[in-house]
């Protein structure tokens, strides 16, 4: 390949993957043809794209990214896997997809705001943004569950004060318990 064709690459994948905080990648080598399309058409459903895209190219268009630690790992046969409501999602879903196809091989990827490159596994571990969200809003409204849980003990002293207020009413005595 000339330099030029190259420099076309570099720009062609630059712009395509520049712009991408989170990536994945996988090894699609054990599959089939076959098995690459379902495996394609699967990740597909979830709004997920695979590119199978030579190390050196990816290596120099990812240069001066957030995934140039990413571009940096790869080795052997990869594909690149971009998409999908979160990373951690999509890696579940490749965890997922492991079983039915058992030749794929997962290897790592990189997560916004993390510094290391995780493998997939790692990743599908991790809390999605859903879940964060939830646990924030749990925490937040702790206190108030407590609190509200403390003013329980006046709904029942409210109880016991209509309670004798009834009695009183029906001409009944009131007697000091012992």
């Amino acid at each position: 390949m000339s330099k030029v064709v190259k420099e076309l690459l570099r720009k062609d994948l630059a712009a395509k993957y520049g712009e991408f905080e989170d990536m994945l990648v996988i090894n699609v080598h054990g599959l089939t043809g076959n098995e690459v399309n379902d495996f394609r058409g699967q990740l597909r459903k979830n709004g997920v794209e695979m590119h199978v895209v030579k190390n050196s190219a990816a290596r120099r268009a990812l240069e001066g990214t957030t995934l140039e630690p990413l571009a940096r790992s790869l080795k052997g046969p990869c594909a690149l896997v971009t998409g999908g409501s979160s990373p951690i999602e999509t890696a579940k879903e490749l965890i997922r997809l492991v079983k039915e196809f058992p030749n794929l091989a997962l290897s790592n990827g990189l997560i916004d705001g993390m510094p290391d490159v995780l493998s997939v596994d790692e990743i599908s571990k991790l809390k999605s943004k859903a879940e964060l969200q939830g646990d924030i809003i749990t925490l937040f409204i702790s206190p108030g569950r407590k609190i509200a849980g403390q003013l329980q003990v006046g709904g029942k002293i409210a109880g016991c004060i209509k309670a004798i207020a009834e009695k009183l009413e029906k001409g009944e005595t009131i007697s000091k318990v012992a």
